[in-house]
């Protein structure tokens, strides 16, 4: 069966369904279309349901947000498992999916945006041509208008141009280290239910990705200096560490975006 996978290529929500996807074995085409169109595309394959990527064609559905998605290749490539078989560990697992996919995901792209938006470097022209098509990628004309607007985008969507904002989303992205560490500090090792890597572990590390920068995690652009402070002030953290080991046990050989 024929799979398509709609994407933004820097996106760690994203990340998350083509870890699933790469995990299962799952062969999905990628179409990664130009910025600023990717939420009238996504409206459309959804009938109106979703607004943003990923969205996946599956078994002649269109099915967007991530947790959607990954509910449906478990429905229809069930091995590897990411869902606990016990109904207990099930619940748990689903239970932290959603609160990373809420707690974490969120504050996390919105620091990025906002360090990116306020560096007075290269980083929002990278970013911007990491996501546009090869063939636009390599004019500067073009990715010097894309990355204002980008920054217009993402101030508007995301509300990244306050400092409050910012400052909360650093607190938000430490309640949620705090909370992973204590979920592994009360399991029986280094899975967060369980002892096998489950929907929970994928999410966590998945969403940590733009704080952690994993080795074989997505391909990201050269971080702003402020991501970068912030990043190091939690190189030591246990979650830090754990993010990097999940990628290096169970992202091998990712298929790039």
């Amino acid at each position: 069966m024929s799979a398509v996978l709609w994407h933004i290529p820097v996106s760690h929500y994203n990340e998350k369904v083509r870890w699933a996807l790469d995990l299962k074995g799952v062969a999905a085409e990628r179409k990664a279309p130009p910025p600023g169109l990717h939420m009238a595309i996504a409206l459309w394959l959804t009938r109106g349901r979703n607004k943003t990527f990923p969205v996946l064609e599956l078994d002649d559905r269109a099915i967007g947000d991530s947790t959607a998605i990954i509910a449906a290749l478990e429905e229809r490539y069930p091995e590897p498992a990411l869902y606990p078989a016990p109904d207990a560990d099930r619940r748990r697992a689903l239970a932290l999916e959603d609160f990373f996919d809420e707690e974490l995901g969120p504050p996390s792209r919105l620091l990025v945006f906002h360090e990116l938006r306020r560096d007075s470097g290269p980083g929002m022209r990278e970013f911007t041509a990491g996501i546009l098509p090869e063939r636009l990628a390599g004019n500067e004309r073009v990715v010097a208008v894309a990355s204002r607007g980008a920054a217009l985008f993402t101030e508007v969507r995301y509300r990244v141009a306050s400092e409050e904002s910012a400052a909360l989303a650093r607190a938000k992205i430490i309640a949620a280290i705090d909370r992973l560490e204590a979920e592994l500090e009360a399991g029986p090792g280094d899975y967060l239910v369980g002892n096998s890597f489950s929907v929970a572990d994928l999410t966590a590390a998945a969403l940590l990705t733009p704080v952690v920068d994993p080795p074989r995690g997505q391909a990201l652009p050269d971080p702003p200096p402020g991501l970068v402070e912030f990043r190091e002030s939690l190189r030591e953290r246990r979650a830090f560490t754990w993010a990097e080991e999940m990628f290096a046990r169970h992202r091998a050989d990712p298929v790039r975006p």
